[in-house]
């Protein structure tokens, strides 16, 4: 398998999780002009990363690419074990893909909204505001638990990611010692530790 990826972007949730499944697979880094370029647009229409291949597939989009890695690898127990469990990962995967880091498009890439500095600014803010709205479900959701789901999945390394990027960004946050409680132990996590490392994110 080959892993291609952006240093800190969404593809470090898939990498996380081969990590945990103790899959080989290849990364290979590309830079972001290259995004737009006609080789790798051969490999995602979109000029965006992910992008997984494995033999003759290439699977594009994380949701997508983490369903067909626990569905290729269910020993790693990365999913739940009943359809209420598998549910609830699901939730969280679509909560983090369609509300968070939809949300962190506009933080990242005002720009390309507008030209007006200003609106760029005012885009900012309120997306800023709308992630703090969304991080405090998650947190209130950790209350007294280790993992989103009924054990540990694939849904915990994308709010691991996207707190990543919060933190970045330094986003004005008010307190949320359960989502501050998961972090540190993700950070502390061995897969997690050498998926950054193989990153160089560390």
């Amino acid at each position: 398998m080959k892993l291609y990826y952006l240093p800190g972007a969404c593809p470090l949730v898939t990498q996380i999780v081969l990590e945990w499944m103790g899959q080989p697979y290849e990364l290979e880094a590309v830079e972001r002009t290259a995004l737009k370029t006609r080789p790798f647009l051969n490999l995602n229409p979109v000029g965006s990363v992910p992008v997984l291949t494995d033999g003759n597939l290439t699977l594009t989009q994380s949701v997508a690419i983490l369903e067909y890695l626990v569905e290729r690898h269910p020993e790693a127990g990365l999913h739940g074990n009943t359809p209420e469990e598998r549910a609830e990962v699901r939730r969280w995967l679509s909560f983090f893909n369609a509300d968070v880091h939809r949300t962190f498009a506009l933080v990242f890439g005002a720009a390309s909204y507008s030209d007006d500095a200003a609106i760029q600014s005012v885009l900012v803010d309120k997306s800023a505001e709308r992630l703090a709205f969304l991080f405090g479900i998650a947190d209130k959701h950790l209350q007294g638990r280790q993992w989103l789901g009924a054990r540990r999945s694939i849904a915990d390394p994308y709010l691991y990611v996207v707190g990543r990027w919060a933190r970045a960004k330094q986003l004005p946050m008010p307190a949320m010692p359960n989502l501050d409680a998961f972090h540190a132990r993700m950070d502390a996590d061995p897969g997690v530790r050498a998926a950054l490392a193989r990153q160089g994110l560390q």
